[in-house]
């Protein structure tokens, strides 16, 4: 429960297809490729990763609004890139959904990811 309350403070406007509170059991089922962060028995950041033996992705990282700018986010993503490593992933990649977000495209770089020139696309199967 403290996972899907981060996840709804955290990304409000995440389409309905995205709702935590069927997304995140379902991707436990398949790994647990998610890791958290606790300070004083209080969940404050999360990242959310995968990795399909070809290239390892970093899904989401959620970090509680008052523990912004701690480092926090930086020591899961860091945490993360460990973990994939010891999958035998080499590279990890990542989206930013909206293209107007330099903070956040400015976070990822400073930890070395670069922009890559791709298109995105995606298809709802309902």
């Amino acid at each position: 429960e403290p996972l899907v309350e981060l996840w709804e403070m955290v990304f409000p406007d995440d389409p309905s297809h995205n709702a935590p509170r069927a997304m995140l059991p379902t991707k436990l089922d398949v790994d647990d490729l998610i890791l958290v962060a606790w300070e004083e028995g209080k969940l404050i950041g999360a990242c959310m990763v995968g990795y399909d033996g070809h290239r390892g992705w970093l899904y989401a990282v959620a970090v509680h609004p008052d523990h912004r700018r701690k480092g926090v986010g930086t020591n899961l993503i860091n945490a993360s890139f460990d973990t994939l490593k010891s999958l035998g992933c080499i590279k990890v990649n990542l989206q930013v959904r909206e293209v107007n977000n330099p903070e956040v495209v400015a976070f990822y770089e400073s930890l070395g990811f670069k922009v890559e020139q791709r298109i995105s696309m995606g298809k709802l199967i309902d």
